[in-house]
């Protein structure tokens, strides 16, 4: 049986699907999925597991090619953005040695749009936790809340020439809907290892469920209006708000500042000064990093996160405020 880890189980089951096969070129499905975007999909085999929306996906990238048990090209298409620009949006990033190391190391990573309850959710859940711990925060919602999805295996004949063998089918839990979570309680959420996140997950999702926020409406706003309602939600400060912008509503200026990134500008951008507030990191980064900031933003996460993790020789990754 495969061991799938955090959020995803599996059953013995002979039957199998066949795989889409869709272009994905300048694509890095591994560096994606991992870049500290979102916290369920499970590697299975170098493939991957996980689901969109409330469909279950399984996913694998050879060559410029995603091989997929989702046969809806236009979804996945979506999802993974594989109708940004990378090239023309990596092009319009600043040309300076901190970018370039990040943009050289990164190449391929997207930033996915993710449906927007799920991220604005997942990111009020993060609030000063590790990596670690929020993933295994939303595979507890999932499992507690979510419903059950299933997903018959690759056939053995696309999978690398391995041969046919008995097979898992894999067992996905969607993320729990407003609704859903409106209708339990603070005591019920705590259970999901949230602490004090638990009241405000509640409290914003009975706000949506109950039509006082309507996120999709929320679409039409200018991006400080944006930020603005964003921000008002319980929860919700500016990094969560910017986080939320960029991966859920595509506002592809939107640059979170967490404390790894606070870090690399000090470091590489702001190395003499003394007075460095919160303020004029955000106002320099709309400047600097122009209609793309986003992505300069997730190109210089992963980059300092990941090759700091592999001089440490460990993954303890600590999070503040957005991751």
């Amino acid at each position: 049986m495969s061991n799938l880890g955090d959020r995803i189980s599996a059953q013995r089951k002979i039957s199998c699907v066949q795989l889409a096969k869709i272009p994905a070129p300048d694509f890095d499905l591994a560096m994606t999925l991992g870049s500290g975007q979102l916290f369920h999909w499970e590697n299975v085999d170098g493939g991957f597991v996980g689901a969109i929306g409330d469909r279950p996906v399984y996913v694998e990238q050879r060559g410029e090619s995603l091989l997929t048990s989702c046969q809806d090209e236009k979804l996945i298409r979506n999802y993974f953005a594989l109708d940004h620009p990378l090239a023309e949006i990596c092009a319009s990033f600043p040309n300076d040695p901190a970018m370039n190391a990040a943009r050289k190391f990164c190449r391929g990573l997207r930033v996915i749009r993710q449906p927007k309850w799920e991220c604005l959710a997942t990111f009020i859940c993060s609030s000063m936790k590790q990596v670690a711990h929020i993933r295994q925060i939303s595979r507890k919602l999932r499992e507690r809340f979510g419903e059950t999805r299933q997903i018959d295996p690759p056939s053995p004949r696309l999978r690398r020439g391995k041969a046919s063998q008995t097979i898992d089918t894999f067992i996905v839990y969607t993320f729990p809907s407003a609704e859903r979570i409106a209708q339990s309680s603070e005591k019920e959420l705590r259970k999901c290892a949230l602490g004090y996140r638990a009241k405000n997950l509640l409290a914003t999702a009975r706000l949506v469920a109950n039509r006082d926020v309507d996120l999709g409406k929320l679409t039409a706003l200018s991006d400080v209006d944006l930020r603005a309602r964003l921000c008002e939600l319980p929860g919700v400060g500016a990094k969560v708000a910017n986080c939320v912008m960029l991966f859920a509503y595509e506002r592809l200026r939107a640059f979170p500042i967490d404390v790894w990134i606070e870090r690399v500008l000090r470091e590489r951008y702001f190395p003499r000064a003394r007075k460095l507030n919160a303020k004029r990191l955000q106002a320099f980064t709309q400047k600097y990093f122009g209609d793309h900031g986003g992505y300069a933003q997730q190109y210089l996460f992963h980059h300092a996160r990941t090759t700091k993790r592999k001089r440490k020789g460990r993954s303890f990754v600590t999070i503040s405020g957005v991751r």
